[in-house]
């Protein structure tokens, strides 16, 4: 093969590869999913002779509450929604009425697409915060009562699940584990894992909470991955391989430019 031939074959080998490196690099970071948080064990499992650190994260478990509506309810009935919880309770004069407010706008922004996001106000309070309290309370921020639940329940449940499950004391410091009352809404995906946690009055955090959502919609089941990821490890053998047959079928048309009698 003489020199032009050499340096034809390795631009059309080069130039695939490139564009398939370059497409990887700025396309790994083009979707920041939200981390997940709270791992309850890491296994080692093997695959394809490889050694795999697979995370089990913390997924909440069912509870039970009856919302403002009287109707019984629980987390399996939201099965497939994405979650936004916060702690309150009906007569707290501080911080419960701006995180409703700010709550209430985040539900504003899913009117349209109020199937895929659950919003759940627990109250603290339950032995004071009745049925009618928590109606009238949804009441005063015009609340949809089918896509945004204000409910009570088992005090010593609720606590368990604010501080064991929620992890309310660890992702608010501040947070008084006798009395769980925090500013921050909770994110948790369709598997019930939580995805973060976002001060109420933080406008900027409000706004991460706000594009989240949507992000987490779009990520997929890895339980049932895409059918073309198995091809992405052979990616750089396909490019190749057309480089080379494109680089041929140039060879083979010169050569019957070559051959063809003037």
């Amino acid at each position: 093969m003489n020199k032009k031939g050499f340096l034809a074959l390795l631009l059309a080998i080069m130039l695939p590869l490139t564009g398939y490196w370059l497409v990887k690099f700025y396309s790994s970071d083009a979707v920041h999913m939200p981390h997940k948080y709270f791992y309850d064990s890491v296994n080692t499992v093997t695959k394809n002779g490889k050694i795999i650190n697979d995370t089990v994260w913390h997924q909440l478990r069912n509870i039970q509450f009856t919302n403002q509506l009287g109707k019984k309810v629980s987390l399996d009935d939201l099965k497939g929604k994405i979650l936004v919880v916060d702690f309150f309770f009906t007569s707290c004069p501080s911080i419960c009425p701006g995180l409703a407010r700010n709550m209430k706008r985040l539900q504003n922004s899913y009117t349209k697409n109020d199937t895929i996001v659950q919003f759940l106000s627990i109250s603290i309070d339950p032995t004071r915060d009745s049925v009618p309290k928590l109606r009238a309370f949804a009441d005063k921020y015009n609340a949809n009562h089918d896509s945004w639940w204000f409910v009570t329940g088992d005090k010593a449940d609720i606590y368990d699940f604010a501080i064991k499950e929620m992890k309310a004391s660890i992702a608010d410091v501040g947070a008084d584990t006798a009395f769980p009352h925090t500013e921050n809404f909770f994110l948790v995906d369709t598997n019930r894992v939580i995805r973060g946690w976002y001060n109420g009055f933080d406008t900027v955090k409000l706004a991460q909470l706000a594009k989240d959502i949507p992000t987490i919609m779009l990520e997929r089941n890895r339980k049932s991955p895409s059918v073309f990821r198995d091809f992405i490890p052979i990616l750089p053998v396909i490019f190749v391989g057309i480089g080379i047959i494109m680089l041929v079928m140039g060879l083979l048309n010169r050569n019957r430019k070559l051959k063809k009698p003037y």
